[in-house]
């Protein structure tokens, strides 16, 4: 709901007899939290004056001496929660220190922030946005880490093995009726979806795709989409899991973003050149290549997203863009002709980002490349229409690979930062925490022995 005033909320929890108010919040590394309020508490002002927390307990957020903070309820962002006991109503909310002014960490406020430069530079008015939410949902998850062993087990709900499930029927599609629920719900809480299908993971692995509107309600799309798929799986007696790569062999769930931009009302990324798209689309996408590389450190920040990267899944390896082309990068879609919908579609990402943090870093890079009018073919991105797997291992290395691991993403972004902090939206402590905090994430994993070494080197 788009409240636009206090006085609208109170005839709201009124009208629907809400005894609950409760304020989200989404943490640096993109967990989501929440505060409940009763709903008398709008009479003394909550709304206005919002709630206080204790920053330092929320993940990258702050020091323990400065931890105070308060959180603003954004009116706009309302809805009433379908997964709450109790007649509630959520918001998404502003951060604030205790002078009131904005908490720089905040996610959202830096998507603003961003969206405040793509403003200033006068290339468009607004950046427009399609997320792709790719899932998978199982009967159960079983996993132990100890000292002395590890493991997980995966139970599948959809166990017929078939060459394809992409947009399979039920009775196989046996999560039809779940997504539906979904759906349903993510519409009366105000988001609204474009579809939603079964993906080509045989084994329960779905999609569900909103439409397209502005950085910051994409973000929170985003972000309810997990909220909702995981506690939709839960009262069904099952588990839902974005994480990019569960299951060895099938394919990776990815989270693709279409972008366009708009001025005056009007797609200023449709014209008459490759694609369909016009010179600034071109720059636009030409920047967002070559930062690809460190790009990846906010849109692929897991060690297990890497394991999505691979060829022969329908997951980009390599930097170039093409129209229709799986295997590219930044895909320019072919079915679409109407010049108001032209876009393209930066493929690498997952939910595993902060959505708001991703939408950021990838719209700065495509200012960068407008900025200094960047022409993919100067750098080797294309387009490439061909099946580059049908070309020889040496025209293979013509092309500038992906990063192969999260610790090549993130020395990535350490030498390539300039185009995220020179307009003030990251900055390099900002940036700093993050590699430091996934570095460690990094070397984590490296430490513990992974049961296939043990099944493999054991008796070496």
């Amino acid at each position: 709901m788009k409240f636009r005033s206090e006085k609208e909320v109170r005839a709201f929890v009124k009208d629907r007899h809400i005894e609950m108010i409760d304020f989200k919040i989404v943490n640096l590394f993109g967990g989501l939290h929440h505060l409940t309020l009763p709903a008398a508490r709008i009479e003394d002002g909550a709304l206005r004056k919002g709630e206080g927390f204790d920053g330092s307990s929320i993940p990258g957020f702050a020091l323990l001496h400065k931890g105070d903070m308060r959180m603003l309820p954004d009116l706009g962002s309302g809805f009433v929660d379908p997964y709450s006991g109790v007649p509630t109503l959520s918001f998404f909310t502003r951060i604030v220190r205790r002078d009131l002014k904005p908490f720089e960490r905040d996610p959202r406020r830096i998507a603003e922030k961003a969206e405040e430069v793509l403003r200033r530079s006068k290339i468009a008015d607004r950046s427009v946005w399609g997320p792709e939410l790719e899932f998978f949902v199982f009967r159960s998850k079983k996993t132990y880490s100890t000292q002395n062993g590890s493991g997980f087990e995966l139970v599948f709900l959809e166990d017929e093995p078939l060459r394809s499930a992409y947009h399979a029927c039920p009775p196989f599609d046996r999560l039809f009726d779940v997504r539906n629920v979904i759906v349903l719900k993510l519409e009366a809480a105000g988001y609204p979806v474009r579809y939603h299908h079964h993906e080509v993971g045989f084994c329960g692995q779905l999609e569900i795709e909103p439409r397209p509107g502005n950085i910051l309600d994409m973000g929170d799309g985003a972000v309810l989409i997990k909220y909702f798929a995981r506690n939709e799986a839960h009262q069904n007696g099952l588990v839902a899991t974005f994480m990019p790569k569960p299951i060895c062999g099938l394919p990776g769930s990815g989270m693709h973003f279409h972008l366009w931009l708009e001025k005056g009302g009007k797609n200023v990324c449709g014209g008459k050149g490759y694609g369909g798209l016009s010179p600034l689309a071109i720059q636009l996408l030409s920047g967002i290549l070559l930062h690809a590389s460190a790009l990846l450190a906010f849109t692929n920040p897991s060690t297990n997203s890497f394991k999505r990267l691979i060829a022969g899944y329908e997951a980009p390896t390599n930097v170039f863009f093409s129209a229709g082309n799986r295997s590219a990068a930044i895909r320019i879609p072919a079915y679409d002709t109407d010049p108001q919908e032209s876009r393209f579609e930066f493929r690498p990402p997952d939910a595993t980002c902060n959505p708001y943090l991703a939408m950021a870093a990838i719209l700065l890079a495509g200012i960068d490349g407008v900025r200094r009018k960047l022409r993919p073919e100067d750098h080797g991105f294309g387009p490439i229409d061909d099946n580059i797997f049908t070309w020889s291992d040496e025209r293979r290395k013509t092309l500038r690979p992906l990063p192969a691991n999260l610790r090549g993403a993130l020395e990535a972004l350490d030498g390539d930062r300039a185009f995220l902090t020179g307009d003030g939206v990251f900055d390099d402590a900002l940036i700093d925490l993050w590699i430091e905090a996934k570095m460690k994430e990094v070397k984590e994993l490296s430490d513990y022995p992974h049961p296939w070494e043990i099944e493999r080197y054991f008796s070496v």
